[in-house]
């Protein structure tokens, strides 16, 4: 399946995708809610009769992201992206929080940050969790995984640089689009072996594999379950490929208002950003 929220923000109905179409099933009664992602909620969203529901067109969409908790990413989880950043690959993940008010539909505009001057982008596989997971092992994270959906970690490096405050740096407001829509992981049978993309103004910049991984999907689950509770909703991402702003070659080359960021993932859609002035 696929699940989305259209409409405007802070108004969103629930919907779903079926062969391109979005329905509206707002007006649908039954043992469900459009945030409850356990396999249960999972379960009672497959038995709705969408197709009888009206088909929408929709200016704005995203994941059904209001029951979420948390916002954790993993950084340099790619050798050759952490080679390009001139780090050495961690020995175990590196985990960091973007705000939850950073979070927006995949085509709403960036705003530019007040203070800011080295605007990047960077295309990950977003993972969302289904149900509560803690302590969990590898050999059973994925069991926890609702599904997954496309996520541009937009950094302002020179926040997250200049004094080590990756948070900063990564969660400013705008900076987590996330959809267009979530797939659920029945569709989804091997996390490791996805495409990704990013242009910016028509220019591929980045093309990857989460073959290439450090750090699979499972051992990310299982390593960040170690430290917090994750509850159902909450959304990892989970690192970029190489090809980012900051690793351009002879000179980074960084976002500025009217610039276009298009990213996708093979499977799970695409996003459009456009950079604008923040007011």
């Amino acid at each position: 399946m696929k699940l989305c929220h259209f409409g405007p923000a802070g108004a969103e109905k629930p919907g779903l995708v079926i062969d391109g179409a979005v329905h509206d099933v707002s007006g649908l009664r039954g043992p469900w809610e459009p945030d409850d992602l356990s396999p249960e909620g999972l379960e009672a969203v497959a038995r709705l009769d969408a197709a009888a529901c009206p088909v929408v067109t929709p200016e704005r969409m995203g994941v059904p992201w209001r029951g979420i908790s948390k916002f954790v990413c993993i950084g340099l989880n790619y050798a050759d992206h952490a080679a390009e950043a001139g780090m050495t690959p961690p020995s175990e993940p590196i985990v960091f929080l973007k705000a939850n008010s950073a979070i927006c539909g995949p085509d709403d505009p960036t705003p530019y940050p007040v203070g800011g001057s080295k605007l990047d982008w960077e295309v990950e596989l977003a993972v969302v969790i289904g149900q509560l997971a803690r302590n969990v092992s590898q050999a059973d994270a994925l069991s926890h995984v609702a599904g997954y959906c496309v996520t541009n970690d937009v950094s302002e490096r020179a926040f997250q640089m200049q004094s080590g405050q990756w948070d900063k740096g990564k969660g400013c407001d705008g900076f987590g689009p996330l959809g267009p829509w979530l797939v659920t992981a029945d569709e989804v049978p091997d996390p490791q072996a996805l495409d990704l993309w990013l242009d910016v103004n028509g220019q591929r910049m980045q093309t990857g594999t989460t073959a290439t991984m450090i750090f699979p999907v499972a051992e990310i689950v299982s390593y960040v379950s170690r430290y917090m509770t994750l509850m159902p909703g909450d959304v990892i991402a989970t690192g970029t490929p190489p090809g980012v702003g900051m690793g351009q070659k002879p000179d980074p080359v960084f976002l500025k208002p009217g610039d276009v960021v298009e990213l996708g993932i093979d499977g799970l859609g695409r996003q459009r950003q456009e950079i604008v002035s923040r007011d």
